[in-house]
């Protein structure tokens, strides 16, 4: 396997035809994250790695898929990965692989053809939030702050620093006084939009802070002729997207993987 460079990650685009994610579409963009092949000009199998996430493509027998699914550790050295098989061969090639340490969980991929944002309605759920919350955009202030978060780190981590994000990406940050307690941010860009993270610190959900920043990102992508685009890794987070004006399109096995970090090397 080898890694092509950020000019030649199109090559892939045959392996991953019909992929809605648009990690994966950032990858073959060559705008964050990396693809890997067996062949750079007649590639059959293929890896496309952004943050926590890599996706499988192509031929899932054979020793190229083999040497494929043993790069997870080094593109991951944290010790976890979701890992998304396209297709049942690679999902059972990661199963055997990874056995204990690989479980099976159900994502919810949403539309991407375009949401029905009603912006009267984003608006008013952007501004719903308890007098207490004040909603700013992630700013170079706010981003440092937030990298200093373990819970918050999510939001810029995927970026080379306030620069890269500021020229290719946004987001929305809640404070409770002068801490910072949730927001929503651009986790990966892609040419067209953003794939949307968002969390809050634990002794603030359940508020609305969640919903209110999700609603002011969504306001400002659109403002800026982004697409906010949304992957649900849960029901709770489908049901939020629903409610704020995504489309359900389908489900999808992921492997989730842990091992002990630097183990597997």
């Amino acid at each position: 396997m080898r890694r092509l460079v950020r000019e030649e990650a199109a090559r892939a685009a045959s392996l991953f035809a019909g992929a809605k994610d648009t990690l994966v579409w950032s990858c073959l963009m060559g705008c964050m994250g990396e693809v890997w092949v067996d062949d750079a000009l007649r590639p059959k199998v293929a890896l496309a790695s952004l943050g926590d996430f890599s996706f499988f493509a192509g031929a899932a027998d054979g020793a190229q898929a083999e040497e494929a699914a043993s790069l997870l550790p080094a593109l991951h050295p944290s010790g976890f990965v979701l890992a998304v098989p396209m297709g049942e061969g690679w999902a059972r090639l990661l199963r055997r692989r990874y056995a204990q340490g690989c479980q099976m969980v159900t994502r919810y991929a949403l539309c991407k053809e375009g949401g029905r944002f009603d912006r009267a309605r984003l608006e008013g759920l952007a501004n719903a939030l308890d007098g207490r919350y004040v909603l700013k955009p992630l700013d170079g202030e706010a981003y440092a702050r937030v990298l200093r978060q373990e819970w918050s780190r999510d939001f810029c981590s995927q970026y080379g620093g306030w620069e890269d994000y500021a020229a290719h990406s946004l987001g929305v940050v809640a404070l409770d006084g002068e801490e910072i307690v949730g927001g929503a941010s651009g986790y990966s860009w892609f040419k067209g939009g953003i794939e949307i993270e968002i969390d809050v610190r634990q002794d603030h959900r359940r508020r609305g802070v969640a919903t209110a920043c999700a609603a002011r990102l969504i306001l400002n992508c659109l403002d800026q002729g982004l697409y906010p685009s949304w992957d649900a890794a849960n029901p709770e987070s489908l049901h939020l997207a629903q409610k704020l004006g995504y489309r359900f399109s389908h489900e999808y096995p992921t492997c989730r993987i842990h091992w002990e970090s630097g183990a597997l090397r």
